[in-house]
């Protein structure tokens, strides 16, 4: 299979409206019990919460025009492909920056009261929800290979582990918020889950310089070659 039908395409289109729709309200849900609960892993949850709904959107947005056939100059396609992955990597380095902040800032002052069930809840269903969206991504991607869908496996799997590690630490805030080692917990499972971002984020600008730089070569190749 080389190309896909408008059913499949549409789908594509679906299952990111989709995801998009449903990480609408999570700024919103981890936003309130973050002010009321003081937990750093919860504050971080939020803003990296709402940067990925703002790649998220950015994603979708790009996919649509790329399949209405709005973008036909293969130069134009080609910048919106790239504005659709740099906004994955800038919804990973800025959460990992915010998480990382507020992590090593939670290590020295730290006032956590265990009010954290609500976002506990939602890191549970972001974990369960955030894992199929991964593997839907991941079906798509070796179905047939598109830079947006693929940039949207990446930002979906590093959603899911840090899912599990937001769960990890609110768990620990929940069942002892006044313990001595829930304080190294909370701070610690913040500033793991933005080391990973940062790490993913760093990852793909750096395999996308590796591509560009592959192409630019092939280019000069053929070039000499012509020239020959």
């Amino acid at each position: 299979m080389t190309d896909l039908d408008k059913s499949q395409s549409t789908k594509r289109e679906r299952t990111m409206l989709t995801s998009l729709l449903l990480s609408a309200p999570g700024p919103i849900v981890t936003g309130i019990p973050a002010i009321t609960s003081h937990s750093a892993t919860q504050i971080a949850d939020f803003l990296r919460r709402t940067a990925e709904l703002v790649a998220l959107f950015i994603s979708w947005w790009v996919y649509r025009r790329l399949q209405k056939g709005i973008a036909s100059d293969d130069a134009y396609r080609a910048r919106l492909e790239q504005m659709a992955n740099f906004a994955v990597v800038g919804a990973m380095i800025c959460s990992g920056a915010a998480m990382l902040v507020v992590g090593v800032t939670r290590l020295f002052v730290y006032n956590a009261n265990g009010n954290v069930i609500m976002g506990l809840i939602i890191a549970v269903l972001g974990v369960l929800t955030n894992t199929w969206f991964w593997l839907r991504y991941a079906h798509m991607a070796r179905e047939l290979f598109d830079p947006v869908i693929e940039g949207q496996k990446r930002l979906y799997r590093a959603k899911s582990c840090v899912d599990l590690g937001v769960v990890a630490a609110l768990t620990s805030v929940a069942v002892a918020p006044n313990h001595p080692v829930t304080q190294y917990i909370d701070a610690s499972g913040c500033i793991i889950v933005a080391c990973y971002l940062l790490y993913n984020g760093v990852d793909i600008i750096r395999k996308n310089k590796a591509k560009e730089s592959s192409v630019c070569e092939d280019l000069s190749e053929l070039d000499r070659g012509g020239k020959l």
